[in-house]
């Protein structure tokens, strides 16, 4: 299966995640800080003070991204390090530190991908309201500006925010994530405030960054109900056209709306916190989707609102599942594409993340042998050249991720990495996925 001349084959990663370094050079709390260091929020009291302290070892992780072969690096700019309160003073420090990042990257050929928005909202502006107040709109508006400025002359291509429907859902419904609410006026609002900072972000990167593309990464779970087409729609609405539908000019699924409106998840004809002209402003054009794909799922009876389906693992985890205990199901990702690309026709898609947790460590020669990380990513890759045979206007892909990090709430249990990190040491160790991927890279195709 060989794949077209100009794809981009590319690795991803996030601020949080990996760079470590907190406390400095000015860089102010996030969210993320706050939640990790609330007791009992994440796994064994993890946190991303040091993670893989990519801060500091930025161009041994660019060397290895050399040595892959990738085309492009999608990281993430950590907003708080940039303006440390979120709307106040730029930090020329935490400026700096992404300069440095994206000439390394450009002088070994490979092009940078930043997102503006992983999940690292400046604390600052959570005791101001966060996501729910309107205000922080304004305020990513601005550090998009500062950012584009700053990056924009050697960036061709821009994400505005990474899966805002974990952002919302997962951090203000479900509180799973920063920065733990558990209220759906909470969540609704504070959905629609991530996709406006996006539809007014985007005008601002297109004047001040002329010549790139700019688009929006959302994640996405295909989901079937045993029948049930009434329980399947509602989670898809839920879960994915509640998003897709106003960036692609539609605004608000009608069906959802009366759902909400009847579950009582706001009152009056429509949600309370959409204004005049804010729905023109979500549907800016965009040049790219990208979709961050690992699972689909079955959903139990009654959950037509929630990914907890009911149906565990089998008696091998290992066996059809990854360790984060989602199945392993890559036809569903051709099917997405082809669905998404028939029902929205977006100009591109690009795979911004897929990946798979294993927690294969170096063996007694320090080998990372990962054979089922090199299965799952043989699967998908071959599921986004069958999209692309389809019509689906796929033009990259970017494996989750570059290196093992820190898993937000599940701290660092799980391991989606082509390299393998000893996070006391900071030892890194390419897996045989690794080589596998390079393999793949410079054939510009899959292998049986």
């Amino acid at each position: 299966m060989r794949f077209p001349d100009n794809f981009t084959w590319g690795v991803a990663t996030s601020a949080y995640q990996i760079e470590g370094a907190v406390a400095e050079d000015g860089r102010g709390p996030s969210i993320w800080d706050t939640f990790a260091h609330t007791p009992g929020a994440t796994l064994d009291g993890d946190t991303g003070d040091v993670a893989c302290d990519h801060y500091h070892r930025y161009r041994e992780d660019v060397a290895l991204m050399a040595d892959l072969g990738v085309s492009a690096y999608r990281f993430s700019i950590a907003w708080p390090r940039v303006i440390p309160d979120g709307d106040g003073a730029v930090n020329p420090a935490g400026l700096g530190f992404y300069d440095r990042l994206v000439d390394e990257l450009l002088a070994h050929g490979i092009q940078p991908w930043p997102t503006l928005y992983h999940w690292d909202l400046p604390q600052a502006l959570q005791d101001r309201g966060g996501w729910q107040d309107r205000a922080t709109v304004d305020a990513f508006t601005r550090y998009a500006g500062v950012v584009a400025d700053a990056l924009g002359d050697r960036v061709g291509h821009w994400i505005t925010h990474n899966e805002p429907w974990v952002a919302a859902f997962a951090g203000h419904l479900d509180g799973v994530h920063a920065p733990g609410l558990q209220d759906w006026g909470a969540a609704l609002a504070a959905a629609h405030h991530l996709l406006l900072s996006h539809g007014r972000a985007v005008p601002v990167l297109r004047q001040r960054s002329p010549d790139a593309l700019v688009g929006i990464s959302l994640d996405c779970r295909p989901a079937r109900s045993g029948g049930d087409a009434a329980a399947s729609r509602h989670f898809d609405g839920f879960r994915n056209r509640w998003f897709l539908d106003p960036v692609f000019g539609r605004g608000y699924p009608d069906d959802m709306v009366a759902a909400y409106r009847a579950r009582r998840r706001f009152t009056g004809d429509g949600p309370p916190f959409v204004r005049a002209g804010d729905l023109d402003e979500i549907a800016a054009p965009v040049d790219f989707v990208g979709v961050n794909y690992y699972t689909s799922l079955h959903l139990a009876a009654g959950r037509d609102e929630s990914e907890d389906t009911g149906v565990a693992p089998g008696p091998d985890p290992h066996e059809g599942f990854t360790e984060m205990g989602w199945e392993v199901t890559p036809s569903a990702l051709s099917e997405w594409l082809q669905r998404v690309h028939r029902d929205y026709a977006p100009a591109r898609l690009v795979i911004t993340e897929n990946g798979a947790s294993y927690s294969d460590a170096p063996g007694p020669d320090g080998r990372v042998s990962d054979q089922r990380r090199i299965d799952y990513l043989r699967l998908h890759v071959g599921a986004v050249g069958e999209a692309i045979a389809a019509g689906a206007p796929v033009t990259g892909y970017f494996v989750w991720s570059l290196l093992d990090n820190f898993e937000w709430a599940r701290g660092y249990s799980q391991r989606f990495g082509l390299v393998w990190v000893d996070f006391d040491t900071q030892q890194r160790i390419p897996k045989d996925s690794f080589q596998w991927y390079q393999d793949v890279i410079a054939s510009n195709s899959l292998h049986s």
